[in-house]
């Protein structure tokens, strides 16, 4: 048995309106798996971390979205950074996750405190032909709509994502996909979210994240795919490093992100945002 507590945040918002919503579970031992998937499915927020102390000043950390873990969750660990940043105060907290360790920076900046992860190692492939056909079919888009100076990839930075980029705007602002389809393929090829892309700017990216294997129809802010988009654009030569870009993503949901994503000459990609509490603390006897 493990008791702990479970913080409700929004990630990438200085507004508890804005951001992607995340539950931070923290106690001396993590529960049961079993019990992490029904405390996620009860939360009901595309992911929950639970945290727990390892080695030092390590902290063990899992991802649980309503139907399945999950390798990694880049939004779920800025909340998480935030509120041990509220409890333990600023500095770096070395996150043990399935996929290598994740070290989380704490700052206050302007008066809200603001994490930074540094991902994994990135890597990118170039998509293979039938992925790009279902998953463009599933999606109602044409190949013809792609942009082709960004060439669709599998991306990785802790999960893999499928990134396609739209032409221009209006493709990426209609969003009306097969649900239960576009979730078999990406339960077929192992991807977490499609990072779905239109390049605003030189350094700003708009971008919509379905993500049906989790059971949530898109994600308004997804810290694993910037940081996986970011080693895209850093090993296929596209950006000059380093190089700093945002992504506004969860606007057409009525939740609006902001992501920033720091690319360094080699190494890790740095997403960092802020994160604000949506409630109360909700002590749990697991």
């Amino acid at each position: 048995m493990s008791d702990g507590s479970l913080y409700r945040y929004t990630a990438f918002s200085h507004n508890p309106e804005g951001g992607n919503p995340a539950g931070v579970w923290i106690g001396e031992d993590l529960p049961t798996p079993e019990t992490m998937q029904r405390i996620a499915a009860d939360v009901g927020f595309s992911e929950t971390a639970f945290i727990a102390p390892a080695t030092g000043t390590d902290r063990i950390v899992r991802y649980y979205s309503p139907e399945a873990e999950v390798s990694f969750c880049g939004h779920a660990t800025i909340a998480a950074g935030v509120v041990l940043g509220e409890l333990e105060g600023e500095g770096t907290y070395q996150l043990v996750t399935v996929v290598g360790k994740v070290p989380v920076e704490v700052r206050r900046q302007d008066g809200l405190l603001e994490a930074a992860l540094t991902s994994v190692e990135p890597k990118y492939e170039p998509a293979p032909s039938g992925l790009i056909s279902d998953a463009l079919d599933a999606l109602g888009w044409q190949l013809g709509e792609l942009d082709a100076s960004l060439p669709p990839v599998r991306a990785y930075a802790g999960a893999w994502h499928l990134v396609l980029a739209a032409r221009d705007e209006q493709r990426l602002a209609t969003l009306d996909y097969n649900f239960d389809r576009l979730k078999v393929l990406m339960l077929q090829d192992g991807l977490t979210t499609l990072q779905l892309i239109w390049r605003e700017a030189a350094d700003v990216f708009v971008s919509r994240n379905p993500f049906p294997v989790g059971g949530v129809v898109e994600d308004p802010a997804t810290g694993a795919a910037a940081a996986a988009l970011g080693g895209y654009l850093r090993n296929a030569g596209i950006v000059p490093v380093p190089y700093t870009l945002h992504i506004r993503q969860g606007e057409a949901m009525g939740r609006p992100s902001r992501l920033t994503v720091r690319i360094p000459e080699m190494g890790g990609i740095v997403v960092s945002g802020t994160a604000v509490p949506m409630g109360r603390v909700q002590e749990i006897d697991c």
